[in-house]
């Protein structure tokens, strides 16, 4: 895999499982808790930076399994590609 490839397909994952991680532990503010101007049902504390590094890891975790089918031609973007017939 060509580095920019897996730049590319690191950074699509990472936006994947970004998503998919972001509502995990997540709960809404109490009514009673909510200053003025801040929607009610907004996290309480979203922990942005923790589901960060989460996503980070996980990402990595799967980048590694997707570059060693890549390396060992158990899927290849190029056969992949060349089979895509251009009209």
């Amino acid at each position: 895999m060509h580095w920019v490839s897996g730049i590319v397909v690191f950074f699509i994952v990472w936006w994947t499982v970004l998503f998919a991680i972001l509502p995990i532990g997540i709960r809404p503010t109490q009514y009673e808790e909510t200053e003025e101007g801040h929607q009610v049902g907004a996290p309480a504390n979203p922990m942005l930076v923790r589901k960060a590094v989460q996503t980070t890891v996980v990402t990595c975790v799967i980048w590694l399994v997707i570059y060693g089918l890549v390396a060992a031609d158990v899927f290849s973007f190029q056969q992949w590609a060349s089979e895509i017939e251009l009209s």
